[in-house]
């Protein structure tokens, strides 16, 4: 799985920070080895990846054996080490053919115990994320940062660019909906990497008991948030490309609605469908797959809309999900999922009285005001 992306990467990201001389080429945190090998030689070691951990065409781990760093256990999101694992399934590992001890968490064990961070002297997080509050690798983060803090193990974050970095949109959590797809009091679109994240969680005390982690950001040469970032390495099973990554944040909250998003396709976040979708002009049929495994409408023909083919414009929309209640006219289009995705219960409910999009924007828009505010304090790229 991970030799299958090596040529996306290389082109991307071409030699390594040592040998790098270009000026504008991105590097992310991972790529720059010189200014945290120092930090771990010597020391055992934890790591906190999945396949986006990559220095382009290796992988974080095996980069740091070659090193002579010693890698004592790595930890795995959602997804699992090698982001194929269906979203939701269960993880498990045998670790006999690795040097290292795997751990997923994800399931029940989505934060580390103390007996899992037994003997480690520092951990090391490399997480490609997307921006969005729901993609759970930034709860993972929240979590493992937890541990550490209490087991008084330093982290190291990585960081990544954001590719849906450029903007802040979308209503602000509210923190009686807290859950794994939303474990902060940030908007859906946060704009923020996860390195900048990390320290607003430390800085707002928002860890458990108001513990706080001895963090480490390493950070990205020569990106701003400005700056168009096109992933090298699909991020999870169902985000394929640029487009689906940019369509995310509008589209995952079709997950808690009655309509499919295209998993169990080659076009999962770039469609949405359902059989029962009044216009026929568009329409896939969903199959199991890797990444997919037993996906809505399994082998059923949805009829929808579509956004395949088109550049991928970054910005949220709530149009596509309001045309669609329109168009289905149902009372059961929405589930109990769909509050924690939106991090509120009041969406639904704005949507099923008949509001448009822009008075909908107007009811977040102090709360998105404030937070932007609190953003500015933590932000690592101007």
């Amino acid at each position: 799985m991970l030799r299958l992306f090596s040529l996306c990467i290389i082109v991307a990201f071409g030699c390594s920070s040592e040998s790098a001389n270009d000026s504008t080429q991105i590097l992310t945190g991972a790529d720059q080895t010189a200014r945290y090998v120092s930090l771990i030689k010597g020391k055992r070691v934890g790591l906190t990846v999945n396949h986006s951990s990559q220095i382009a065409d290796t992988h974080l781990t095996d980069t740091l054996l070659e090193l002579g760093i010693d890698i004592a256990k790595v930890f795995t999101p959602e997804h699992g080490f090698t982001g194929t694992v269906s979203d939701g399934a269960k993880v498990e590992y045998d670790s006999s053919q690795a040097s290292y001890t795997l751990i997923s968490l994800y399931g029940k064990n989505k934060k580390p115990t103390s007996e899992q961070l037994d003997n480690l002297d520092v951990m090391v997080f490399d997480i490609q994320d997307v921006g969005a509050r729901f993609y759970t690798y930034i709860s993972t983060m929240y979590y493992v940062m937890e541990a550490c803090a209490k087991n008084n193990i330093p982290l190291i974050i990585l960081d990544r660019p954001n590719p849906n970095g450029s903007y802040v949109d979308g209503p602000v959590l509210d923190t009686a909906f807290s859950s794994f797809v939303g474990i902060a009091p940030i908007p859906l679109v946060h704009g923020m990497t996860i390195g900048e994240l990390a320290q607003m969680f430390n800085g707002e005390g928002w860890l458990n008991d108001g513990v706080k982690c001895d963090l480490n950001v390493i950070t990205i040469a020569n990106w701003n948030h400005s700056k168009p970032y096109s992933v090298p390495i699909k991020p999870s099973p169902n985000l394929p490309n640029d487009l689906s990554i940019s369509l995310y944040p509008s589209l995952c909250l079709f997950e808690g609605t009655i309509m499919s998003v295209g998993r169990g396709t080659e076009h999962a976040f770039q469609q949405i469908g359902h059989p029962e979708y009044p216009e026929a002009q568009h329409a896939f049929t969903p199959a199991s797959r890797e990444g997919a495994k037993w996906p809505p409408y399994e082998d059923l023909i949805c009829y929808g809309r579509s956004w395949i083919g088109q550049e991928p414009t970054y910005v949220f929309s709530l149009q596509p999900l309001i045309d669609a209640y329109q168009k289905m006219d149902r009372g059961d289009f929405f589930n109990d999922y769909f509050k924690r995705l939106a991090g509120t219960d009041q969406l639904r409910k704005q949507i099923e009285s008949g509001m448009t999009e822009d008075q909908i924007r107007e009811s977040w828009e102090n709360e998105l005001d404030q937070f932007k505010q609190l953003r500015a304090k933590y932000l690592l790229y101007k």
